[in-house]
């Protein structure tokens, strides 16, 4: 896949350096040369200097064939309207902007365009909305046979109670994070809209379980 980064501070560097390193083509677009050190010697992808927001800027950076774009600038108005280009303008589907300011995160969020607030800002938050909707693990254990993946749930899940989901797909609910806050599920937990469930589980069946949980649950006469 192909990902445009507008932004080289430490977030947009992470980010570029971690897809970057599961194979992907990445692009960093950054007005200050100086920024892309923080790529590092053994970044293989693309540095783009010039303004996020500007077409011909972006048109260097792959942007026509671009899968995603991430805007993470210092500035939540060109991060914005960076997005809002590649959406508009070039027709990128998956755009996600950081925002420094929550309060502005609603507007954004009617224009289509989810954001990532600074106060929960994570690299991995950013990856899990730019990849494709798939299991990311976020710990291995050391033999690397058991891993901790956040999974994607189907909506048809909503209302049930992950104990169900656990009875479904083989695996262990190890936590749930709801509206940016985690916990450890009771026997009697409800899945909701928006919940984020991480699933301990063996390495080997992350695909199998990823594809029972993505299907409404199966009903039982």
């Amino acid at each position: 896949m192909h990902f445009v980064i507008m932004g080289c501070g430490r977030v947009g560097a992470s980010l570029a350096r971690a897809l970057d390193r599961r194979g992907h083509e990445v692009a960093v677009v950054d007005q200050d040369e100086l920024a892309f050190r923080r790529l590092g010697p053994q970044f293989g992808g693309r540095r783009v200097t010039g303004v996020g927001f500007d077409r011909d800027t972006l048109v260097a950076a792959g942007i026509e064939r671009a899968d995603a774009l991430a805007a993470v600038s210092s500035g939540d108005n060109s991060n914005i309207l960076t997005a809002r280009v590649a959406r508009e303008t070039f027709g990128v589907e998956t755009v996600v902007a950081r925002i420094y300011d929550p309060a502005r995160a609603e507007i954004y969020q009617r224009l289509g365009i989810p954001t990532v607030a600074t106060v929960k800002w994570t690299s991995d938050q950013m990856l899990r909305r730019l990849l494709p909707e798939g299991a990311l693990p976020a710990f291995t254990e050391s033999s690397g046979k058991v891993v901790i993946a956040e999974v994607p749930v189907s909506p048809d899940w909503i209302g049930r109670r992950l104990t169900d989901l656990e009875t479904a797909s083989g695996a262990r609910v190890a936590f749930v994070t709801r509206l940016g806050e985690g916990f450890v599920p009771h026997a009697d937990t409800v899945h909701q809209e928006g919940d984020l469930v991480h699933l301990a589980i063996e390495r080997a069946r992350l695909r199998e379980v990823e594809a029972i949980l993505a299907a409404p649950p199966v009903a039982h006469h």
